[in-house]
Order: structure tokens, then sequence, then C-alpha cells
């Protein structure tokens, strides 16, 4: 009854983002009680959080046997990240694109990418590959940890505003509380993976479509639902970096962490991939990847025209794995219409923009 598995997935979907949020908090407070400053708590819990959903559900579905949601979900995820919250949040205000993210965050995320197709081109991730990904995850934290040392007292003093250091003798400064929400976080996102890709793949049968195709698109959309409402909420509120470094480093900790943990999980079998994700899914994560670059530096900014360009190429994305899915009559047109017209007209807009930009380059 897809009414009853709809119920699963929605309950799914709530249980994990609730203890992504608990986790986040009783982290946080625990962090910030021993002493870590609340920038380094931003940059390295706050950051996790959001892709725990993700982790979760990887982890989940290669337990249960279901490898193609597991990685399908973190390409999808990607992608989603990328196109559909960056170009919602420009929808609603233009974002401003901090220069560490061109210089540092934006390369590392491309050179994460290009790690993953490197590893996937055999057509599985190994254990000892997953391993190689979870040691980088770590090595960038601690790389994270270290730089914000250097950051300025003022940018310390404005994050500490947004995460208040626990109050010394209430409630929450309790150490057992802060646990208690941390196991609490754990419990739901283990739970709440479960219930989603159980569901997942009773929709995937029912509409006689894949497990990948379900993971590329529901369930990538739905573990996403962290990043949405941060990087959504910054937008409104002006805190524009925020909602563009949200993304940037989700996407790079999903793969290092997602992925990693996947591919160690899945023991000396390894994590098959599908021959549909090594030709076509992740060579689109490493397009949308590369797209950020000359979109982030017209004008260092996302303008509202880029952010529809990023929400169509969502669309017709997900249209595209529809189509393919059922092997519809339309699927040739529309490929070619996409390849031959749509995106050169993007490239070369792109490329005009930035050209007319001069200052773009030398700010």
């Amino acid at each position: 009854m897809l009414w009853l598995q709809s119920l699963w997935f929605a309950a799914g979907l709530v249980a994990l983002i609730a203890g992504a949020n608990s986790l986040v908090r009783g982290a946080s407070k625990l962090a910030l009680s021993v002493g870590l400053s609340p920038l380094v708590v931003g940059l390295t819990i706050v950051a996790f959080g959001t892709s725990a959903p993700e982790m979760a559900v990887s982890t989940g579905a290669v337990l249960d046997g279901q490898g193609d949601i597991a990685v399908g979900n973190v390409v999808g995820s990607n992608i989603f990240n990328v196109l559909f919250i960056l170009g919602a949040s420009a929808l609603i205000v233009p974002l401003v694109v901090h220069i560490q993210l061109i210089r540092q965050e934006i390369p590392i995320m491309l050179g994460a990418s290009l790690l993953l197709l490197a590893l996937a081109l055999d057509g599985s991730i190994k254990p000892w590959e997953g391993a190689l990904l979870l040691v980088l995850m770590l090595a960038y934290t601690a790389f994270l940890v270290i730089q914000s040392r250097k950051e300025s007292a003022q940018q310390a003093a404005e994050f500490n505003e947004k995460i208040q250091p626990a109050q010394q003798g209430g409630w929450d400064a309790s150490w057992a509380v802060q646990v208690g929400l941390i196991l609490a976080g754990l419990a739901l996102l283990v739970l709440g993976s479960d219930w989603l890709v159980n569901s997942s793949v009773a929709f995937a049968r029912a509409f006689g479509v894949s497990d990948l195709v379900i993971g590329l698109t529901i369930v990538a959309a739905g573990t996403s639902m962290p990043e949405v409402a941060t990087s959504l909420t910054a937008a409104l509120k002006g805190e524009r970096d925020i909602a563009v470094g949200n993304v940037v480093g989700s996407n790079t900790f999903n793969i290092l962490g997602c992925v990693g943990l996947s591919g160690v999980v899945a023991g000396s079998r390894g994590l098959a991939l599908a021959p549909s994700l090594l030709n076509f899914d992740i060579w689109v994560m490493l397009a949308v990847a590369l797209a950020c670059l000359p979109v982030f530096l017209t004008g260092r900014e996302i303008a509202r025209w880029e952010g529809a360009v990023f929400l169509g190429y969502y669309l017709a994305y997900v249209t595209y794995l529809i189509l393919a899915a059922q092997q519809h009559d339309a699927l040739q047109a529309f490929s070619a219409t996409m390849l031959g017209f749509v995106v050169p007209l993007t490239i070369v807009t792109l490329v005009v923009v930035w050209l007319r930009q001069p200052t773009a380059k030398t700010r």
C-alpha cells in the first residue's frame, strides 16, 4: 500500500531531521562546555550534523544490501544541494560568495569529486578506498580546526552570537542532558534511515524504477532537508555567505564521510556501483561542481538569473532520470535539445558575463 509507505517515508524524514538537530545541539553545547571555540564547533560539528542524514541513510542502505541507494543518495544530494538549494536561495536574494570559498573550499570540493570519480572507475568502492576517504575527512576537519584558530577575534565573536555557550548551572549546561541529546539524535538517525530506505525500496518496486533513481531523487532530496532549511533561513536573514558555505562544505563531507563509511561498512565485497551511475550521474555531479567556479566568479555572487538557471537544470536532470527510467519515446529528443542547445547557450552566457566583469577577477 503506497499510502502506508508514504507515511513511513514521512516518518523517516521527520526522524532524520529531528535526529540531526538533536545531535548538533547536544554535541555543540558539549564541545563549548569543554572549551572549544564556537567557530570550531560551527566548522566541524554543525557541518557534520547537516550531513548526518545522508551518512545514516547511506550506511543503513549498505547494511540492508541496497548499495545503489547508498551511493545514489550521496551523488543525488550533491547535485540537489548546488542546483536546487543554491538556486532557490539565490532567487530569494543574490548570494555573496566569500573569497575563501573560491580559493579554498570549492577546489577542495572539486578535488573530492574527482577523487570519487577516480575510485569509482573500476565499478566499486573497496574497503581500503572507503578508509582513505574517511582519513581525508578527518584530515579536512583537522585542517578547518587549525585554520579557525587563525581567524580574527571579531569573526569568532560574530559566530559566538549564533551558538551561545552553555550557561553554568542551568539544565542546558548539564553534561547528562547533552549526552542524552547526542544519543537520542543518533537513535533517531538510525531509526529514520531504516524507515526511509525501506519505504524508498517499496516506492521503486511499485513504480517500476530502480533503487538508484529513487536514491538520486526522492532520498537525496529528503536527506538534504537540513541543508535546505539552513541555507534558505540564512538567505532570508541576509547571512548569504553562510547559505553558500553550508552547501559547499556539506558536499565535501558527503563524499568523504558518507561514501567513505559506506565503503568500509560494505566489507570485503566492496560497494558496487551501478553502470548508469558511472556513465552519467557521477559526471553530472562533477559538472555541477565545476559549474560553481564560473558562476561564483561572475562578480563573486550568485545572481537571481543564475539561481533560476540552477533550478532549471535540476528540473531537467530529474526529467531525464524519469524519462530514462521509463524508456520514454521523448528521451532522445530531450537529450538532444539539452546537449545541442541549452548547455552550450548557458556556457556562452556565463563566459560573456565573466568577460564583462573584469573587476571580479581582481577583487
